[in-house]
């Protein structure tokens, strides 16, 4: 019997988020004795997950940086990232000061605990980088000093305890999905009809190509007893994409978007591929 400590809500905006998707999810994860996430964002089914052990990844150095601190000296990267919420930091100025600090150290933690700051005081909570990899989101301009996630960074350290924190590609991941495990996909969205999906994570982006992969990298999971599970828009592309998995629909009001015109309702799909032993 496992004890579990109390799941947290995600201590950061991240675009394509699910923490509105949460009953809608959580129900549909099967149970297993690993939650495997290539792409873990903010961590919001992670954090409401309820596994026995966790491997969680992203391709974004700056976010695992993030969760590596939380995880290994969480009194000082909390400490450290707390210090950044005050008044004098509360204009364009002290905005632009602590960007530039963070694009030029190359230290991890000092980046790390300079994260919350930039994602709660910049604009809607995006996390942004030019060709050249640097942090470009403007000053949000909020109206009062943002609470600081405090209670939700020490939930998130003590669910860590259990939890395996890589950075790198999803398919080095994958690749590590055996029976009992169940994988979870949350990758950059495929375009909908209008052409509008965010990709702007990392530089180097995820197109077609890249889903493609991860489709076959699903199939060859499966086949060694792993349970699949895909989130993504609900197009025609998509529902090619994942033929013959079983697809669950829903709809979810977007509101972390670079554009107003971006948000509102849009149609989702969970793609389910159950094992499939050879």
């Amino acid at each position: 019997m496992h004890t579990h400590p109390k799941p947290s809500a995600p201590f950061l905006k991240w675009v394509g988020g699910k923490s509105r998707l949460l009953p809608f999810l959580l129900p549909r994860l099967p149970a297993g004795r690993r939650l495997l996430e290539p792409f873990v964002g903010a961590g919001a089914v992670f954090l409401a997950a309820n596994y026995p052990h966790y491997v969680i990844n992203d391709v974004n150095a700056d976010l695992v940086a993030v969760w590596r601190c939380l995880q290994q000296r969480p009194e000082q990267f909390i400490a450290g990232a707390k210090s950044f919420f005050t008044p004098a930091n509360l204009s364009r100025a002290a905005f632009l000061r602590i960007r530039d600090e963070f694009n030029a150290s190359t230290s991890a933690l000092e980046r790390a605990v300079r994260l919350p700051y930039l994602n709660r005081f910049g604009f809607n909570g995006l996390y942004r980088v030019n060709q050249s990899g640097l942090y470009n989101v403007s000053f949000g301009r909020p109206a009062r000093v943002p609470t600081f996630p405090e209670a939700s960074m020490r939930a998130a350290a003590a669910k860590l305890a259990r939890v395996n924190v890589l950075q790198g590609s999803f398919e080095a991941v994958m690749e590590m999905a055996r029976a009992g495990d169940v994988l979870y996909l949350d990758p950059p969205y495929c375009p909908t009809t209008n052409g509008k999906s965010f990709v702007g994570y990392a530089k180097q982006g995820f197109g077609l190509q890249d889903h493609q992969r991860l489709v076959d990298f699903a199939h060859a999971a499966a086949r060694r007893g792993a349970h699949v599970l895909v989130s993504n828009h609900d197009t025609p592309e998509t529902r090619r994409l994942y033929a013959g998995w079983a697809i669950h629909e829903t709809s979810v009001r977007r509101s972390v978007s670079a554009a107003s015109s971006h948000r509102g309702i849009a149609r989702e799909l969970l793609a389910e591929l159950t094992s499939r032993h050879p």
